[in-house]
């Protein structure tokens, strides 16, 4: 079993940035991909960035520009720095880590972008 839990939302201004960290259990992390998604009211949830065992990431065209995902091994740490941010990313994010065939989620994280 495999826990998640995410730190680092809030409100924020059109603009600005904030800074996601996903902190996961157990002593295997360097085996698991990685990824957040988000989820805004109403919507289905999707795909925001994902980062592999390697270290290679992925993002959608939308997010490519604006959002980097970092992994820390030796700290068991998944980050999303997110910048330029707009209201439309509005959402809950969740971290979520495959292995073994298996995917867990976190609780999730609000973020807010409003003035």
């Amino acid at each position: 079993q495999v826990q998640l839990v995410e730190s680092g939302g809030g409100l924020v201004q059109p603009g600005g940035s904030l800074r996601l960290s996903c902190a996961a259990s157990g002593t295997m992390f360097r085996l698991y991909g990685m990824a957040w998604y988000r989820q805004a009211p109403g919507k289905e949830r999707e795909l925001v960035a994902s980062i592999t065992t390697g270290s290679s990431t992925n993002y959608p065209d939308s997010m490519k520009e604006r959002f980097t995902i970092s992994r820390d091994n030796a700290k068991n740490t998944v980050n999303l720095q997110m910048n330029s941010l707009k209201p439309e990313d509005t959402a809950v994010y969740y971290c979520n880590a495959r292995w073994l065939g298996v995917e867990y989620w976190g609780q999730g994280t609000q973020v807010t972008v409003s003035s």
